[in-house]
């Protein structure tokens, strides 16, 4: 009798083969979550600026939003004492450690991580600041995910301090993205946290004079074994701190010298990886990664020059735009920007300047970043009433529009999560200049020339303190066969003539003008067009504060 013993055979090698899958999986894991964990979405874009300036286009909806609003909140909001308090707190001499003393103590005793602690967010309503935001003109909502201070405010797998854990116990960033994306808002993240590893340093140092000179200060001497039976009990201070990696030596006498240490030691701004601590750079990518991965924005702004701590930053930057691109069915959906962009960077990602103007019309999309006060709330600047006024960001986002590039406007909040009665009122009036004038801003596109008028200005960041208009600065922007312009201001004179539209204007070589009214104004408008320029008589009575708009009909001779 003849029979099949394959059966038997077969079902020996399946017994000895479980053995080995057994042993293969309690090796090398039974899921991704073993692979190293330091890897990026693959897709179009390679890590390198080559493979970002030869393949990103800026998305069309970042060139029609011209203005976002930004929420550039942190616990460093809770002192109500300016900008880089975690830091300064931290720098005998400093208006900011001379307030920490006076209200929460010595350094050594009362850190910044306790500031963490007391950031509640108990008034916080972010459905209300949207809809005022979004009636403001906002067409992209920015929230700080991070800054200097190493803090996330968001629900971070990979560093525990974070907005969930302590402080607010909410996630920031994605009750904000929620909030955003329900009015209708592109959403999007800052990134700050690339400096800490220098920037929070001075948590290491100590006074150079008084009572307690040479006394280290909490970032120096607290462990997780500290914290037991304390608020913060299983947190490691030296996580929030980034580790000793630029500690001022022993011995240094005196405030100024001990400050002038800091300022030429750990102050520098630069881009680089800590040699000496990677695993902060290896940390901050895992970090921004989880960031991007579970909120997925459309835009992140970094603070950087370029994009930060070398590879690292073009490794993020490469997974976040190929991400996009997965999320969005093949579509390159995201902006990411950077500062002081050199050679063809800018062809890559988006430029910011930070409190800055352009020149000219840029040929790229760029983008200013700016705040009606300090990043961080300030109570000196509301008790004096120092905050920018509507029609100085007006001007300011006119001319910036005009010549190719978008607002990024903060509205500092408190640390409770509201904002001031006169921070209401700005945005009020932001609101009730966009409801006539906001057709001459959005998805609008420069035009061939930005504008005419006394006003000079240099291409720059920090510069926007020395920039003041006047009524005779015109500035355009275009629409199809719509071209807006745009009045700094009421001339006294009702008469006003705008020379780039004169007859025989090189601007004007292809087209005629069949129609001029103004936005907001029911009378008609008298002009006339000679070799002279565009002649118009304004109305009696302006429709609106700060800056008018002229729209201007063409068609083709």
């Amino acid at each position: 009798m003849i029979t099949n013993s394959r059966p038997k055979i077969m079902k020996k090698y399946i017994l000895l083969f479980f053995p080995v899958v057994f042993f293969v999986v309690f090796l090398f894991g039974f899921n991704t979550a073993e692979e190293p964990e330091y890897r990026i979405q693959q897709g179009l874009f390679q890590p390198t600026w080559e493979s970002f300036e030869t393949h990103y286009q800026c998305p069309e909806w970042f060139r029609d939003a011209k203005f976002g609003i930004w929420s550039h909140w942190s616990a460093q909001c809770v002192p109500e004492a300016g900008d880089w308090y975690a830091r300064n707190m931290y720098i005998q001499g400093w208006p900011q450690y001379d307030y920490h003393i006076a209200h929460y103590g010595h350094p050594s005793k009362f850190g910044f991580m306790e500031i963490d602690n007391l950031w509640k967010a108990e008034n916080w309503d972010p459905e209300k600041l949207m809809e005022l935001y979004k009636r403001a003109g906002a067409k992209y909502f920015v929230t700080l995910a991070n800054h200097h201070d190493n803090f996330d405010n968001y629900n971070s797998k990979h560093h525990a301090w974070n907005s969930v854990n302590v402080g607010p116990k909410k996630d920031i960033v994605g009750t904000w993205e929620k909030i955003a994306r329900k009015n209708g808002l592109f959403f999007g993240v800052s990134n700050h946290s690339s400096h800490a590893w220098h920037w929070f340093q001075t948590a290491y140092g100590y006074d150079g004079e008084g009572p307690l000179a040479g006394v280290r200060y909490d970032g120096a001497t607290l462990t997780k074994a500290d914290g037991k039976g304390k608020w913060w009990e299983g947190l490691d201070p030296q996580e929030l701190y980034t580790g000793p990696t630029i500690v001022i030596p022993d011995g240094i006498n005196g405030a100024d010298s001990v400050a002038a240490w800091h300022k030429a030691n750990n102050r520098p701004w630069n881009e680089d990886p800590p040699v000496n601590n990677p695993d902060f750079t290896e940390k901050w990518f895992l970090r921004c990664r989880d960031l991007i991965d579970s909120y997925h924005p459309d835009y992140i702004y970094f603070d950087n020059t370029g994009l930060p701590l070398g590879q690292t930053g073009l490794d993020i930057v490469a997974h976040y735009y190929n991400s996009s691109m997965q999320w969005n069915n093949g579509k390159l959906h995201a902006v990411a920007t950077g500062k002081k962009l050199k050679g063809d960077q800018n062809k890559g990602i988006v430029e910011d300047r930070e409190r800055g103007y352009a020149g000219e019309i840029m040929p790229r999309p760029w983008q200013t970043c700016t705040c009606i006060g300090d990043w961080h709330y300030n109570r000196e600047t509301y008790n004096q009433n120092k905050y920018k006024t509507v029609q100085r960001v007006v001007h300011q986002l006119i001319d910036i529009v005009s010549k190719n590039g978008n607002l990024l406007l903060s509205i500092p909040m408190r640390g409770d999560g509201t904002i001031d009665e006169l921070e209401i009122a700005f945005l009020e009036g932001m609101a009730d200049w966009m409801e006539i004038n906001g057709e001459a801003i959005f998805s609008t596109r420069p035009w061939k020339t930005f504008g005419e008028g006394p006003t000079q200005i240099k291409s720059g960041m920090f510069n926007e303190r020395r920039i003041q208009f006047v009524p005779e600065d015109i500035r355009f922007t275009a629409k199809g066969e719509t071209l807006y312009a745009f009045i700094m201001g009421w001339p006294e004179n009702k008469d006003l003539v705008i020379k780039s539209l004169a007859k025989r204007s090189l601007f004007l070589q292809d087209k005629d003008i069949t129609a001029v009214s103004m936005l907001g104004c029911n009378d008609p408008v008298t002009w006339n067009q000679d070799e002279q320029g565009l002649a118009v008589q304004l109305p009696e009575k302006a429709p609106c504060e700060h800056a008018v708009t002229l729209k201007i009909e063409t068609r083709d001779k």
